[in-house]
């Protein structure tokens, strides 16, 4: 006998099937990451067409058959409509999509995430965004992400010897998760320099410090935290690769 769920969560993912089904990958506050499977949801007279956007927050019922979870209803109940008028939210939603389904690939609950993803729409549909590289809201998401996940990075002491960090002379090392001091650099190799203007504001995005956060210009430091952010995703991504392939 199959079972039916009732949920909330955010449509983060969505892949057409045969001549009018789609799977939408959905992060939900009960069950975590989930995959259901929407029966002629592209045909134009299709119910559940308006509950299943991108990224709006949902209410949805799925029967759990034996191999596949089937939408049965879906429901809309909090639209960010900002970030669909706008072509540069819409690519940072891209971004954070992208992430979420590189990094969550099974079944589990996690309130953290779910409400982390809820409040970073909520304040990319409030943002008023000038360029998008230069603004914190990505970074925002990744590092608190990454932080839920057990990766946060060290930031208050040197990763390596535990010493308090002098401003000057500091690095990011992938491999030991943080700062470290020039003391500590040694013979290592694919640290990455890190000004302590960046330093600070990683702390503020950890402490979601966001008032503080969205007044800063950061265009000084902006090529600097794509760089820290873009090379600790990339090992990450790594790790995540090989700890799937132990589990095969």
């Amino acid at each position: 006998m199959a079972l039916q769920y009732k949920t909330e969560g955010f449509v983060f993912k969505k892949e057409d099937i045969f001549e009018a089904d789609r799977i939408f990958s959905v992060f939900t506050k009960d069950f975590g990451r989930i995959e259901v499977l929407g029966k002629a949801i592209r045909k134009i007279a299709s119910k559940l067409r308006g509950g299943m956007a991108m990224f709006d927050l949902s209410e949805i019922e799925f029967i759990q058959g034996k191999n596949k979870k089937t939408l049965t209803d879906a429901i809309s109940i909090k639209k960010f409509s900002n970030i669909t008028k706008n072509p540069e939210k819409l690519l940072l939603v891209v971004k954070i999509s992208e992430i979420l389904d590189d990094f969550i690939k099974g079944q589990e609950k996690d309130e953290e995430i779910f409400n982390l993803i809820y409040d970073t729409l909520a304040k990319l549909n409030d943002y008023q965004l000038g360029i998008p590289k230069n603004q914190p809201i990505y970074h925002y998401f990744f590092w608190n992400f990454v932080s839920i996940l057990g990766y946060g990075p060290e930031l208050l002491k040197c990763a390596v010897c535990s010493q308090k960090l002098i401003p000057d002379s500091l690095y990011f090392s992938n491999k030991e998760g943080g700062v470290i001091c020039k003391s500590c650099l040694g013979f290592k190799s694919n640290q990455i320099p890190i000004k302590s203007d960046t330093v600070k504001v990683l702390r503020l995005i950890l402490k979601k410090e966001w008032g503080i956060l969205s007044r800063l210009k950061v265009n000084n430091i902006n090529d600097s935290l794509k760089e820290i952010c873009d090379s600790y995703c990339n090992y990450l991504l790594l790790i995540y690769s090989h700890k799937s392939q132990l589990d095969i």
